[in-house]
């Protein structure tokens, strides 16, 4: 059963390393994301699943221990997704929404349960979302969930999806819908809108909705905002 949830953006220039001169920009946004992981914590859960847009629509597991880089952003960093157990030599690396999630539980020093990553991308339908979701709570007694994903990216006319006048709303929308833990809402996301608008959180928030499916989770908004045009959402369910 799933007994927490944080949901957290995934732009790789949350790490500073990345963002390099940029960093203080999203320190507020990285202060809202260790909020969220104490949340997590405090569940006292058996197992931590973190969940991201991967590149393909199946799931693609990621076993605890498995690596991750940026040294595709320029940057001599890498991290691991929880402890190395020798068993997670894939020969694959986490994709990026996974490396930002292990480089923020690093940060926080999780220790609190086992972890596994878990990828999955578009075009994937929201049944297959909430078929996912159902999986994934059901696996041990306690269940939390870091959910990896951004909003929109067109925010602005900068933003990399240039700026969309649907954008701001559809992020309104989300973001109270992640606020308040409102499970119907997160089905109703509009898939082909989603992908239009460039949104990356939109299979992983639908995989929460049926994760949290027989569950009386409420929710907490704890961050939201557009830096360089791109929706970041920080939110808590517990």
């Amino acid at each position: 059963m799933l007994v927490a949830a944080a949901v957290c953006p995934c732009p790789p220039l949350l790490v500073p390393a990345v963002a390099a001169g940029a960093a203080p920009e999203l320190d507020t946004a990285r202060a809202a994301c260790t909020d969220a992981l104490r949340v997590l914590t405090a569940a006292r859960p058996g197992r931590l699943v973190v969940v991201g847009p991967g590149e393909r629509a199946e799931p693609e597991a990621y076993p605890e221990g498995t690596p991750g880089t940026f040294r595709g952003f320029g940057v001599d960093a890498d991290v691991r997704l929880g402890p190395d157990q020798g068993g997670a030599e894939t020969g694959r690396e986490l994709p990026y929404a996974l490396a930002v999630a292990a480089w923020l539980l690093e940060r926080a020093g999780w220790s609190d349960a086992p972890i596994e990553g878990l990828a999955v991308g578009e075009p994937i339908a929201v049944e297959r979302c909430i078929d996912i979701g159902r999986e994934l709570a059901g696996r041990v007694e306690r269940v939390a969930l870091l959910v990896m994903g951004d909003a929109s990216a067109c925010r602005t006319l900068k933003a990399p999806g240039y700026l969309d006048e649907r954008a701001a709303p559809f992020d309104e929308q989300v973001a109270r819908a992640l606020g308040e833990a409102d499970t119907a809402a997160l089905r109703a996301i509009d898939a082909d809108l989603a992908r239009e608008l460039k949104v990356s959180g939109r299979v992983p928030w639908q995989i929460l909705a049926g994760a949290s499916e027989g569950t009386h989770l409420t929710g907490a908004l704890l961050y939201e905002d557009a830096p360089y045009g791109v929706g970041y959402i920080v939110a808590t369910w517990s």
